[in-house]
C-alpha cells in the first residue's frame, strides 16, 4: 500500500510544485485547500486542477464561511481596506501580507483530516525564501509543530510533518518543477487576485525573479511589464 500524504495545496507555484513531487515519489495523496477570504481565491481553481492531474483527491476548506476573515484584520490578503503592497518581496513593507497565525491553522485541520483519514504525513510547500517574513514557514516552526501534533493526537507512529523544500530557494522550487513537468501557467502568485498577475506586488516580484534566476522562460502574463 502507497504510503498517504495529507498536502496543503493553495494553487501557488510552490505548493503545486510540492504536489507534483509527492505524487513523483509515489505517495497516495489527498489534497486540502484552504478559503480563508483571501483576495486572491482565484488560486484555488488551480490547486482543483493540480489534483486532478496527480490522481489525489480535493478537499475545500472554507474557513471564510465560519467567519475567519473577520478576526484576520490588517492584513492586506484578508482585509479590503489594506492595500497590497507593490515592491520587492523583501521590502518592510510586505510585512503586511502575513495573515496571523494561517500555517498553524491549516496545519491543524490537515493534522485532523489526516489523523481521521490513517494517513502518514501531512506536507506544505513553505520554502527558504519565506522565513525571513514569515515565521511559520521557518523550519523550527515546523519541527515544533510537529512536535506539538504528536502530544496533541498522542498515537505511535507519529503522523510526519514534511516540508521537503524548507531550505531551498524560489529558484529551486521552478527548477525542480520543471524537472517534474508542473505546468506553472496553470498556478497563480499576484496577491491582487485580478484577471491577471499584476507584475508589481511582492509575490509577482518575486514569482517573476524566480524564473529569471533559474534561467526557464516565464510562462506568466503580467499587467505591468
Amino acid at each position: 500500500m502507497a504510503v498517504r500524504a495529507v498536502a496543503i495545496v493553495s494553487g501557488g507555484m510552490d505548493s503545486v510544485t510540492l504536489a507534483h513531487h509527492l505524487a513523483r515519489e509515489g505517495f497516495a495523496l489527498d489534497l486540502l485547500s484552504f478559503d480563508y477570504g483571501q483576495r486572491h481565491r482565484r488560486e484555488l481553481a488551480y490547486a482543483e486542477a493540480t489534483a486532478k492531474r496527480v490522481g489525489a483527491s480535493w478537499h475545500l476548506i472554507d474557513l471564510a464561511a465560519a467567519g475567519i476573515q473577520a478576526l484576520l484584520a490588517g492584513s492586506a490578503l484578508t482585509d479590503p481596506t489594506v492595500e497590497v503592497p507593490d515592491g520587492h518581496y523583501a521590502a518592510p513593507s510586505m510585512a503586511i501580507t502575513v495573515v496571523p497565525n494561517r500555517n498553524a491553522v491549516m496545519l491543524a485541520v490537515a493534522y485532523a483530516a489526516a489523523d481521521s483519514w490513517g494517513a502518514d504525513a501531512v506536507a506544505l510547500a513553505v520554502h527558504g525564501g519565506d522565513h525571513f517574513i514569515y515565521p511559520d514557514c521557518r523550519p523550527e516552526f515546523v519541527a515544533a509543530f510537529q512536535e506539538m501534533e504528536r502530544l496533541a493526537i498522542g498515537k505511535e507512529p507519529t503522523i510526519e510533518l514534511l516540508a521537503p523544500f524548507s531550505t531551498k530557494t524560489k529558484a529551486d522550487l521552478v527548477t525542480i518543477g520543471t524537472q517534474l513537468g508542473v505546468p506553472f501557467g496553470e498556478t497563480w502568485s499576484c496577491y491582487k487576485g485580478g484577471e491577471l498577475h499584476c507584475g508589481l506586488c511582492g509575490t509577482c516580484f518575486e514569482r517573476r525573479e524566480a524564473f529569471d534566476l533559474a534561467g526557464v522562460p516565464d510562462p506568466t502574463t503580467y499587467e505591468a511589464a
